[in-house]
């Protein structure tokens, strides 16, 4: 999941040493989480009663709205607002009760919104609805610009063969473009919007986002608003109470093992996992996920840049044998971090406790797999190999990407409630949701990354490998990818509506769905892992700055 750093080339490779410097730019917060605390942070207990409160008031309101035009925006508001986590279970009734429901299928919002809820929440229906909409020459017929964004939100929850969906994303785009170059009130949600469509935002981004339009909505409640903002800043304590526990771990990794290559990128790395699961209950698996992307990112490092390929090998061995004894095997400037990583997983048993410590046994074997990827890419890279398809590349590249790692990862630690030993193996055998997940995230690295990566002694990308296979210039293998991009998020969305192979529970597309939104927004304007100065405004936002 973390981009491929710029490679040395063989002949330094073949050398033991020195460690050339980093080629990356320096972390931008350094230690500054280590003691920084939200000036809230007094006034913790008060804020804490005062959004008890308000939760009650606020569920008040779900029980009692029945008027189905008021009842969807009110789950709407919540869900964007990030305050649905507290009413899942009256939630569930009333999207039931939506689904039962008959409603006004001439009110164009309305049965966008409808349509919306229900497919992101796992119903299948049908996009016909949207049929009664379209006039001539694929013109949709529409009363206002709410109607228009509210279908264009809708469709981008589409799956294959949904002509009408597909239609109604290049109608509604085009003319969401055209309103942006005049004065709207919703120009703020319209930007946002072309930018991401909302099914593709983070959660944790879209509420921070989403307090500030709201605020300024002439339909706001007040009592909704003054609870978000207050659980935001909550949430904000919470984060930084982990930050400071991630950056201490980070900065100990660093001194124990000697590490001086490696990219420093803590805060962005746990800005990636809590955009995953930000939910206040996923303290441990947000650390933990945290952990397991630094661990990644370092080996990703070492097998990229800074080992010769013999090193590279040996640690592969070293991770295979998962045993102190293995040190034997490595290069003195590896051993600290080999050690490091043994007895952080170790400490992973006592983090999830006697009920779950087992599950610590699957984490491993998804970094053993990650690792074998990286040295088939070894292989791939020494011998100048340029697979034949793109089929064949991504037999490899898509399991180095990390995607499975990371989303297997947050399951086998609890996201989503996931704890049976059928669903655990049946992730491993890497079933087909799994497989599309990785091709997205090797296809949304490619895009923003390979030119860069060309630089330097780098295996081919899935770009240059369509080029190669198709005989076509650099862009249109661009485009082609992008819509591999497209086709990637149409299976994801269809593993959510319809059952998943052998039953598996709807959390575990949900949990892949939402790592999907994850790097969406790292990669949504080039990688913003690498050179993070692209989202150091938005991590400002989430963990500096409270909402007054």
């Amino acid at each position: 999941m973390v981009p491929e750093a710029p490679a040395r080339s063989n002949t330094e490779r073949a050398r033991k040493a020195p460690v050339p410097p980093p080629t990356f730019h320096p972390s931008l917060w350094g230690g500054f989480f280590l003691t920084y605390q939200p000036p809230t942070a007094p006034q913790r207990a008060c804020m804490e009663g005062k959004a008890e409160v308000l939760r009650e008031e606020v569920r008040k309101m779900v029980n009692s709205t029945q008027e189905l035009p008021k009842l969807l925006d009110l789950i709407m508001t919540l869900q964007r607002l990030g305050l649905d986590i507290y009413y899942e279970n009256e939630i569930n009734e009333l999207l039931h009760r939506v689904y039962k429901s008959d409603y006004n299928k001439e009110n164009l919002h309305l049965v966008s919104l409808r349509f919306y809820l229900l497919r992101a929440n796992g119903y299948d229906v049908s996009a016909d609805v949207f049929l009664r909409f379209k006039g001539d020459e694929g013109k949709f017929m529409f009363d206002n610009t709410r109607s228009i964004l509210s279908l264009y939100n809708a469709a981008y929850l589409r799956t294959h063969g949904e002509q009408v969906l597909d239609e109604a994303i290049i109608f509604t785009t085009r003319h969401l473009e055209g309103v942006l170059q005049q004065s709207s009130p919703l120009a703020n949600e319209i930007s946002l919007a072309l930018e991401a469509p909302l099914f593709r935002r983070a959660r944790i981004v879209e509420m921070r986002s989403y307090i500030h339009i709201y605020d300024n909505g002439a339909t706001k409640n007040e009592a909704i608003l003054e609870f978000a903002k207050l659980n935001f800043n909550l949430l904000q304590l919470l984060y930084c109470e982990e930050l400071n526990n991630i950056t201490l771990w980070w900065k100990e990794l660093h001194e124990e093992s000697k590490l001086g290559f490696s990219r420093d990128r803590i805060v962005e790395m746990y800005f990636w996992m809590n955009g995953a699961c930000y939910e206040p209950q996923y303290y441990n698996s947000r650390i933990i996920l945290t952990k397991m992307t630094a661990f990644m990112t370092v080996l990703d490092d070492i097998f990229d840049t800074y080992g010769t390929t013999e090193e590279s090998m040996r640690l592969a061995k070293a991770i295979n044998r998962w045993d102190e004894s293995a040190t034997e095997l490595l290069p003195s400037y590896i051993k600290g971090f080999y050690l490091y990583l043994l007895n952080t997983f170790h400490s992973f048993e006592n983090e999830l406790g006697l009920g779950k410590s087992h599950h610590v046994h699957y984490l491993k074997e998804a970094l053993k797999r990650l690792v074998q990827a990286y040295t088939e890419e070894l292989k791939w890279r020494d011998g100048n190999y340029v697979p034949k398809t793109l089929e064949e590349h991504l037999r490899v590249s898509a399991r180095s990407s990390g995607g499975f790692t990371l989303a297997s990862t947050s399951l086998f630690v609890g996201v989503g409630g996931i704890a049976t030993t059928n669903t655990f193996k049946w992730i491993l055998n890497y079933p087909q949701l799994f497989k599309t997940f990785d091709m997205f995230v090797r296809f949304s690295n490619d895009i923003v990354s390979s030119q860069r990566e060309q630089t330097g002694d780098h295996y081919a990308s899935t770009i240059q490998c369509y080029m190669e296979e198709h005989g076509v210039m650099v862009q249109d293998a661009r485009e082609k990818i992008k819509d591999l991009v497209e086709d990637s998020w149409k299976d994801m969305v269809r593993h959510c509506i319809a059952p998943t192979e052998q039953q598996q529970p709807l959390a575990v597309p949900r949990t892949v769905v939402n790592f999907a939104r994850t790097v969406n927004n790292m990669y949504k304007r080039g990688d913003a892992f690498t050179s993070s100065h692209e989202i150091k405004e938005m991590i400002t936002l989430l963990y500096v700055e409270p909402i007054a």
